[in-house]
Parts: structure tokens; sequence; C-alpha cells
């Protein structure tokens, strides 16, 4: 009786133990993964685990899977080869994403160009051999850029380049949907906080505590991960900032970056050193950046007045900081080399 006693005693003591250890476990670190062409880092704070973080990095690669222009099995790969010649099966988030970004060329008046993947490949920026096209070559791949070649079918699930050689290219929005789709997954687990940063376009969901909102930062754009200049508050917004030091070359003393105008075939020249936008949604902060950029800062700053839950800062080449309306009195401008605007 005794040792029975003693042997169910050590069993109830292990139980209390191990009970005691799961109470303890400590939730597991951001996960940071090389995805959709660029670091990704998630952190959903105390709620995280290794199969929720394994779940989101999934969706993630989901997404680059059915949009890349750069892998030979994407979705977007497959209605490139086929321009021309016929239309294409596509999977409902590719024809979600790709009639959203049509409606922002429309609204843009052809500014921002989800067929503008000749122009991309042609300059290469971020690829292994960027270099400046002779002329021709830049005429010529301008000529296969108009968002008005590109049909959905959504009835049939299809979409159809109309000209051989079109190419779409979804860089400037797949991104901030990616963003939108993981906060939807988040919040579907009932997790009220998390930050989630994919190579800069960052959505934070929730707020920091039940009375502080999230501190988000605005980088020096004439510094390669240069501190913070400008700080401003979010709470279930996305924001995201096109810049020029994000990707470039440089080439006989002059710097070449990525953000390409349809118009000119040219990288952008405004007076915008960089524009973030915050948003309700990552897909239309995304696609607002790159069209804020190209714009310039006076042409751009009216034109996000006429965008629902959209504001933009401005930083230009004369280092002033311009605001939107709804974010006048609520930035705080960290670096006394840049002066905020009186708009």
């Amino acid at each position: 009786m005794k040792k029975t006693t003693v042997t169910r005693l050590a069993l109830l003591t292990g139980a209390i133990s191990a009970l005691a250890l799961a109470a303890c476990k400590q939730p597991a670190p951001p996960r940071t993964e090389l995805v959709l062409g660029t670091v990704c880092t998630i952190n959903l704070f105390e709620e995280g685990t290794d199969e929720r973080y394994s779940r989101l990095v999934e969706r993630l690669r989901e997404i680059d899977r059915h949009m890349s222009a750069n892998r030979d099995d994407s979705t977007i790969a497959r209605i490139n080869a086929a321009a021309g010649s016929r239309a294409v099966p596509a999977d409902p988030e590719t024809l979600t994403v790709l009639s959203a970004a049509l409606a922002f060329a429309e609204k843009s008046g052809g500014l921002f160009d989800p067929s503008i993947g000749p122009l991309v490949k042609l300059w290469d920026i971020g690829g292994e051999s960027p270099a400046v096209p002779e002329p021709h070559a830049i005429d010529d791949a301008r000529a296969l850029i108009d968002w008005k070649k590109v049909r959905v079918d959504e009835t049939a699930g299809t979409v159809f380049l109309e000209q051989a050689g079109m190419r779409l290219d979804l860089g400037a929005i797949a991104k901030g949907w990616a963003a939108d789709e993981l906060a939807r997954i988040i919040r579907e687990w009932g997790i009220e906080r998390a930050i989630i940063d994919l190579g800069g376009n960052i959505y934070a969901l929730g707020s920091k505590d039940s009375q502080t909102p999230w501190h988000i930062g605005i980088r020096n754009p004439e510094l390669s991960g240069g501190a913070p200049v400008i700080s401003l508050h979010a709470v279930n917004r996305a924001m995201v900032t096109s810049g020029l030091n994000e990707r470039f070359f440089m080439e006989n003393g002059t710097r070449y970056h990525h953000i390409l105008n349809p118009e000119t075939g040219f990288p952008a020249d405004t007076d915008v050193l960089s524009v973030s936008i915050l948003a309700e949604r990552a897909l239309d902060a995304d696609a607002l950046s790159t069209i804020l950029f190209l714009k310039g800062s006076e042409s751009g700053l009216k034109f996000i007045e006429e965008i629902p839950d959209a504001e933009a800062v401005y930083i230009t080449t004369s280092r002033e900081v311009r605001v939107s309306s709804g974010l006048q009195g609520k930035i705080l401008v960290r670096n006394d080399r840049f002066t905020l605007a009186a708009d």
C-alpha cells in the first residue's frame, strides 16, 4: 500500500510539473523569411507559435507562386507567355489583385500600369545586370505597355493580353495584397496585435497596448538603412513607402532608381525623395505610393485628397516634409535637416 501511494504521488507530481512547464512556455520569436523577393518579418508577440508563423509564411509563398513575374511557374508567367495568342485561366486572387491594379491604372490615367513588365525587364533594376537601355529599346518596350489591352474575364476566370510581347508585373501592388491577407488570417485567429513587415510594407495590427498606438518611423531616404527621420502613430493601418534608395544602380555618376515612369520609359524624375502612404488597406497603400511618387508632391497631395481612408507623407529633394490634410499636426520630424512644410 505504501509503495502504491508513493507511485501515485510521483505521477501526480510529474503531471503538475508538466503543466507548469507548459504554462511557462515562451512564445516563438518573430519569423523572418526571404519571400516575395524581399525580406519579410512577422511578429505576433505573445501569441506567436511556430505553427502560426509557418502558416503565414506558406501563405506568402502561395501568393508568390501566383503573382511573381520572376519565376517561370507562376500564374503571371503563364499569362505573359500567352500574350497575343490566348486567354489563360487564373486563380481567383490573381484576378482580384489584377482587377484592383487596373482600377488604379484608370484612376491614375495610366501612370500606374500593371502591364509595365517589358520596361521592368529591360532595365533589370535590382537584377543581375541593370543598365541604361538604348533609346530604341525603351521605345520598343513602351509600345508594349497599355493597361487597356489587359482583358480580365471574371466569369470565365481568365486573363488575356491582347498584344504579343506584353508582360504583366504586379510588383507595385502584390506585397500590399499579401500584407492584407496575413492581417486577415491573424484576425481570424483572434490575435489583436501584430506587426507585419514585408520589405518595408508595414501593417500595424491593433495597437501596442490598450492605451498606446504603434509608433511607425519613416527612414531617411538619403541614406540606405538610415535612422527614422519622421514618426507617426498607427492603429490597424498599413504604411508603404516608395523611395529613391530602395533599389537603384549607378552608371556614369547618375543614380537610376526602380520606380519607372511608363510615359517616359525612365525612372521617375520628380521632386520626391520618398513618399509614404498610410491607409486602411495595404493593397491601396502599395499602389498609391507608386502613383504619388510618379506624380510629384504638388500633384500627389491633390490626388490623395480624393482617396478615402488614405494619407500621404512626402519627403522632397529640398528636404521638406509635406503631408496630406489628415496628418496635419500628427507627425513628428525627428531630424533637424528636414523641415515640416506649412501647407
